[in-house]
């Protein structure tokens, strides 16, 4: 369902303004409409995240951004609580930017785009506050952009590692 939504959002919003669609998050709202988060890059290699508004038409889905800010202009971004399962950060512009992502896999995901996007085109120095390190970065085994099962994977690494050691006799 996403790969559909994420190749529908792009040749209808970001396609016709020359942009390549990067990473895109469902994010929590209080009204009806959908809204994303997303991580485009621009013919001129300039990095926008936007916040684009998700509604139906008749028979036709509608997409329009509500927000946009550059990736340049990104200071830092803040998970919050790095020790719980929460779905909340914020992203600091020129003002405080409040995100409740749909789950906390999908935070880190649009977290590890922004650390990429930001390497390969901006190359500024952006402050990751409130992240586990080992979701994080690049190095590490399980980054990748498969977000929710590699987070799944990593746990049942550990359940299974857990499991051997409690059925292991105590000499």
């Amino acid at each position: 369902m996403s790969s559909l939504l994420k190749e529908d959002m792009e040749k209808k919003l970001f396609k016709p303004k020359g942009h390549t669609l990067c990473e895109f998050i469902e994010t929590k709202s209080k009204s009806k409409e959908r809204f994303y988060l997303c991580a485009s890059v621009a013919k001129e290699e300039e990095v926008h995240i936007s916040l684009v508004k998700h509604y139906r038409a008749c028979i036709d889905e509608i997409y329009e951004v509500s927000e946009i800010w550059l990736l340049k202009d990104l200071k830092f971004i803040d998970g919050k609580e790095p020790d719980t399962d929460n779905p909340y950060f914020d992203m600091m512009f020129e003002e405080v930017c409040n995100v409740e992502a749909y789950s906390c896999a999908s935070k880190y995901a649009f977290a590890r785009c922004l650390i990429k996007l930001n390497t390969l085109h901006t190359k500024r120095d952006i402050k990751v506050l409130n992240f586990d390190s080992s979701y994080i970065e690049d190095g590490v085994i399980w980054s990748s952009n498969n977000g929710d099962c590699l987070v799944l994977m990593r746990i049942c690494f550990y359940a299974s590692n857990l499991l051997c050691l409690s059925l292991c006799p105590i000499p």
